[in-house]
């Protein structure tokens, strides 16, 4: 089937040009989507009678979208989602929640301008393609975390691997500092009942604290 394209449709063609294309993409997209016209004789006249009009708009839309893209481009957003202690999402983030993170910040962007290459799925910070005409695109990140501290922590760089083998340090380190405290209170306990049994402060060598140790324990 022909078309006549009214803007320019990448891996197709540009503006004003008739090109071949299956009947249920053209039905399905470039027609619904006032992306084209059927090459019929009357469209393509119709056509070439606005083209000087079509292009002038065209040029204004295309300045807006580069005005819209120097402000969008390298902007990073956040959004919030459940996921494993290893990072996979309980579901994915979708075209919609990146629109809508990105609208929550005061861009207007709609979810059908949003392209993700391929599903996020995964805790990090996603690299997403925001086409805003047909000749202009931005590129924005999508910070995806638990909560609004692990995305600051994630906007610093650090992994969610990193974040992880932190909180497991820090948990180790806790375990350690308790069983310190309790062996130092074990000791006190024990060299308490020897001052009151003998009258006189107890002095253990290490051997024989070891041993009470193993045997309090």
């Amino acid at each position: 089937m022909q078309v006549i394209l009214l803007e320019r449709v990448a891996k197709l063609g540009q503006m004003g040009e008739v090109v071949d294309v299956k009947p249920g993409y053209a039905r399905n997209y470039l027609l619904p989507q006032n992306k084209a016209l059927s090459a019929s004789k009357a469209n393509v006249e119709a056509f070439e009678a606005q083209k000087v009009q079509l292009e002038a708009q065209n040029l204004e839309t295309k300045k807006e979208a580069e005005a819209m893209a120097d402000k969008l481009n390298g902007q990073q957003f956040v959004v919030i989602r459940s996921a494993s202690d290893a990072g996979a999402l309980y579901g994915s983030v979708t075209t919609r929640d990146a629109a809508e993170s990105a609208t929550e910040e005061g861009f207007s962007v709609d979810r059908k301008q949003v392209v993700l290459r391929a599903p996020i799925k995964y805790l990090g910070i996603h690299e997403v393609h925001v086409v805003l005409h047909p000749e202009v695109e931005a590129t924005i990140e999508l910070n995806v975390a638990r909560s609004p501290e692990e995305a600051e922590l994630q906007a610093a760089g650090k992994s969610i691997q990193e974040l992880a083998a932190e909180e497991e340090a820090a948990a180790e380190f806790e375990i350690s500092e308790l069983f310190e405290d309790i062996g130092s209170a074990q000791l006190d306990e024990m060299e308490s009942a020897d001052e009151q049994r003998t009258g006189a402060p107890a002095v253990l060598e290490k051997d024989e604290l070891d041993e009470k140790l193993d045997r309090d324990s």
